[in-house]
């Protein structure tokens, strides 16, 4: 027996990402910030953004692309997949995302549409993409 879950609260990081496979199923991709705070050996607090690629599939990939946006706090849940591809020079990459399977709001909706602060007062830029280079 073997389980692959993840389950994520955090921040959108940029808006969502809809298109639509050739055979017409909707495809949404959006990146999740989340937090973790700790204290370091000298007793300061440190702050670590660990930034998750989210994809989501059919009806929830419509939600998604309707209804989230930068800055929203939401609830994932899905699966963990890592994908492999070639780049343009024959470098072999690796991609992990999150199949999202539920996905659900949490807290207010952020005002003035931009990214709630984070404990140092700004909020955290997602890591620039390549999607150039990941193949759909």
């Amino acid at each position: 027996m073997s389980v692959n879950k993840a389950i994520l609260i955090g921040n959108i990081g940029r808006d969502v990402e809809l298109r639509h496979t050739p055979g017409g199923m909707a495809v949404a991709k959006f990146s999740l910030a989340t937090n973790e705070r700790r204290k370091d050996k000298d007793g300061n607090w440190q702050d670590q953004t660990e930034w998750h690629n989210i994809v989501a599939f059919g009806k929830l990939a419509e939600f998604a692309g309707q209804y989230l946006g930068k800055g929203r706090t939401v609830y994932v849940e899905g699966s963990i997949r890592t994908r492999t591809y070639d780049d343009e020079k024959g470098n072999r990459r690796y991609f992990t995302e999150i199949i999202a399977q539920a996905i659900r709001f949490v807290g207010p909706k952020p005002q003035g549409g931009g990214a709630p602060a984070g404990p140092s007062g700004e909020a955290p830029e997602p890591p620039p993409e390549n999607e150039e280079d990941i193949p759909f």
